[in-house]
């Protein structure tokens, strides 16, 4: 059964769930995992896709846009619309909605921070998860 991750975050910024995000994609990565990063949209996408490249000077995270024409072998995709394209260990949520698709994962992280909408969304998918008998951890930092 999946296994689900939140991580609160201190602040309200968008930019520091998304360097979070890196960061655990980027620890994932090193332990061979295979990673999908789900956003909001194009847009938050686009900028995961320059945070990856910039998050850090001295790492290096291979990723791709999905556009239904990934590499099959890229280790990390980024997508918005819909599951990703193989079977992939850890889901990486920064939509403020559970995908339909979540349970094909061993691992989901949700990444909550401060700013009222996010954690009124985090709740909710929080409350979901467990009414459904999910494994549940809380990690503050």
């Amino acid at each position: 059964m999946t296994k689900i991750d939140f991580y609160i975050l201190k602040g309200q910024h968008a930019h520091d769930r998304q360097v979070f995000a890196c960061r655990l994609a980027e620890k994932a990565y090193k332990l061979g995992h295979q990673i999908y990063i789900h956003a909001r949209d194009a847009e938050q996408c686009e900028q995961l896709n320059q945070a990856l490249w910039s998050f850090r000077s001295d790492s290096f995270v291979p990723h791709q846009l999905d556009d239904g024409q990934a590499n099959e072998q890229c280790p990390i995709l980024i997508g918005h619309s819909a599951s990703p394209p193989r079977l992939m260990d850890l889901l990486i949520n920064l939509n403020t909605e559970q995908p339909l698709f979540f349970s094909q994962f061993e691992r989901v992280a949700e990444i909550i921070d401060d700013n009222d909408d996010i954690k009124v969304a985090g709740r909710q998918r929080f409350q979901f998860y467990k009414q459904r008998g999910y494994e549940l951890d809380t990690h503050t930092l």
